[in-house]
């Protein structure tokens, strides 16, 4: 059996925001925008993953209030799990989303497992990660 990964969720607090650094600093294509009565999802990708499908969606969309209530709580301290990509220039796109206003988490390092890596905050404080490995530099 082969498993390959087709979406993945991520929830923001302002959809425009987050297209402003999902598309435009990162330079993801917007495969899908739904904007309905109960909230709105947007799906981003990068080109070379048509496959792949990263849903920005309205924080606490189809859950319960009180648990609605928590995720907006959580995302507002950058509490809740973002995502890693992968670069063969981790410090050049370092410098290009620096440049666009995000938030640095953290600086290009290299780390001790064999990647230099890059961190930054989404508008809605998900943590996004960048990854290069150390060989390919």
């Amino acid at each position: 059996m082969n498993l390959s990964l087709q979406h993945t969720f991520l929830e923001v607090d302002d959809h425009e925001a987050a297209l402003a650094f999902y598309r435009d600093a990162l330079g993801l294509e917007v495969r899908n925008d739904v904007d309905t009565e109960y909230g709105r999802w947007v799906t981003v990708g990068p080109a070379d993953q048509p496959e792949l499908g990263i849903v920005l969606q309205s924080v606490g969309v189809g859950r319960p209030p009180e648990d609605a209530r928590n995720l907006r709580s959580l995302l507002a301290k950058g509490s809740l799990s973002g995502l890693v990509f992968t670069t063969d220039n981790v410090d050049d796109l370092f410098e290009r989303i620096r440049e666009s206003g995000a938030e640095v988490m953290q600086e290009p390092i290299d780390m001790p497992y064999g990647v230099r890596d890059c961190a930054f905050r989404d508008p809605a404080g998900n943590m996004v990660r960048f990854a290069q490995a150390v060989t390919s530099r």
